[in-house]
């Protein structure tokens, strides 16, 4: 009997962090103040918007999940075009090559610098959902070589570019400013180290390109959907910023993925991250 007593009274001081979760979620959607939101608010929200950013945790399965999911819901009401980060200009001839049947993936992976090492698990499904129902694929992204040189060199460095090159980037010279809070950050993070102040600019480059390519292709009355890493919109910053540069008139709406020990609640350092906020718990199965 004293056993059963001790055994109850230890349980009751259970840390909380420890007890299990009555009703454990892959994931919970905010509002960027932090209240709860509903998938169907955010689709309509998408399928009102212009330019939709789904910023995604390049590893986080829920990210793919709703990537894939958004894009069927947003196809199913009309006419979708698809622009990824994980392609870049240079292998756009190939891709539009690879979603007509024309080559293989073996050979789309052999242009530039290749497929992601984690194309097949992460955004396959999604490429091969717009081949099926004939949804454009946009490479939007700067190629490596070129944002490499960037980091070395500045913005200074593109004008050594040969004018074939120069037709994968957006119009010289680029718009750039250091002020801005998420390049700040890059700075900060390498204090006087290495890079310096071209750190940013290699950021810049890509987010500049992005949103060159993402207004080149989109089509009147037709939303675009964008996927790239939550870095590269969040804060309304990044693509976002040079799209409001390039295309002020266009309506960007823009979702982040954050990752937290729990999702009940919407932690204040992820508030206003943007439109629509997908908490994921940080023991997420990750894809690599």
């Amino acid at each position: 009997m004293k056993f059963f007593l001790l055994l109850a009274l230890s349980l009751l001081f259970i840390p909380q962090n420890m007890s299990a979760q009555k009703n454990p979620v892959p994931f919970a959607l905010f509002s960027p103040k932090g209240k709860k939101a509903k998938y169907g608010k955010l689709l309509k929200s998408a399928e009102s918007a212009d330019i939709i950013l789904f910023g995604e945790i390049h590893n986080n399965a829920i990210s793919h999940w709703l990537q894939h999911t958004l894009t069927r819901d947003l196809s199913s009401k009309g006419k979708l075009s698809i622009g990824m980060e994980m392609f870049e200009t240079d292998q756009q001839q190939a891709l539009d090559k690879y979603l007509q049947g024309m080559i293989t993936l073996e050979a789309l992976d052999s242009v530039g610098q290749g497929l992601w090492s984690n194309y097949k698990t992460d955004y396959q499904p999604v490429v091969e959902f717009a081949s099926e129902v004939g949804i454009p694929v946009i490479a939007t992204n700067v190629p490596r070589p070129i944002a490499r040189q960037v980091f070395r060199g500045g913005f200074a460095s593109l004008d050594e570019l040969s004018p074939e090159e120069k037709k994968l980037l957006p119009p010289l010279p680029i718009p750039y400013d250091k002020n801005l809070p998420g390049y700040v950050r890059m700075l900060e993070m390498m204090p006087g180290g290495h890079g310096g102040e071209t750190f940013p600019m290699a950021q810049a480059i890509k987010d500049a390109t992005m949103a060159h390519f993402i207004i080149a292709n989109k089509k009147k009355g037709v939303p675009f959907l964008h996927l790239n890493g939550s870095y590269h919109s969040d804060d309304f910053e990044g693509i976002g910023w040079y799209l409001n540069k390039y295309a002020p008139d266009l309506k960007v709406m823009t979702i982040s993925t954050v990752e937290q020990e729990q999702v009940e609640e919407l932690l204040p350092e992820h508030k206003n991250k943007a439109h629509f906020i997908i908490a994921v718990p940080e023991m997420m199965t990750k894809t690599y």
